[in-house]
């Protein structure tokens, strides 16, 4: 059994519609840890010890968030900034994180299309997830396809449903580690295993 800890960020939630419905998905799962860093740090005083320490305690790091201005929300980079720290989670003392896997579960407003060479954001979303990739890679872990629930400004209920669902059988076969490498590394979004 893995245990996965998610890293929740929405600087307003109470404007969501699709991460309202995600959270009631992936809260009170075995295994699961739910860990809302602006419920806990809104000054963005981040608590590094208590982060370092759930790090340490899970195998799979989800960063989930909605997608804004192509990345994510200003305090998983202030998260990011204080809690991998030099020569622990990096540099050559640095093997707190190693063999951990990483990846982000995101909403994005605009429809997959959108998000290729040929689509009006230009790249396609992995692209624009290669800081989390790298990191992962600096911190000697695994960078998994991402999770993204796409056209938020659109998208019905029924859908944003769907999309708990899977979410939810998602989380509960990575905890029981029922997703192999190799399916991983043949799909574009881990929505594709569900």
């Amino acid at each position: 059994m893995a245990k996965v800890l998610i890293q929740f960020a929405h600087p307003a939630l109470s404007k969501s519609k699709v991460h309202k419905v995600l959270m009631s998905y992936c809260k009170n799962l075995e295994n699961v840890t739910f860990n809302d860093l602006y419920e806990l740090y809104p000054d963005m005083y981040i608590d590094i010890d208590r982060e370092q320490e759930l790090l340490l305690q899970h195998d799979i790091v989800v960063f989930q968030h909605p997608f804004y201005w192509y990345s994510a929300p200003a305090i998983i980079k202030q998260w990011c900034d204080l809690v991998l720290e030099h020569n622990w989670a990096y540099g050559t003392k640095g093997t707190a994180l190693n063999g951990k896997k990483m990846l982000n579960v995101i909403s994005c407003g605009a429809g997959k299309d959108a998000y290729s060479s040929a689509g009006h954001n230009r790249y396609p979303v992995r692209q624009f997830l290669l800081p989390f990739d790298q990191t992962a890679n600096l911190c000697k872990m695994e960078y998994w396809p991402p999770f993204v629930v796409h056209g938020t400004h659109r998208i019905h209920q029924d859908v944003i449903v769907q999309h708990g669902e899977q979410y939810r059988y998602l989380l509960q076969a990575l905890a029981n580690d029922d997703i192999s490498s190799d399916q991983l590394r043949q799909v574009e979004y881990l929505n594709e295993l569900a």
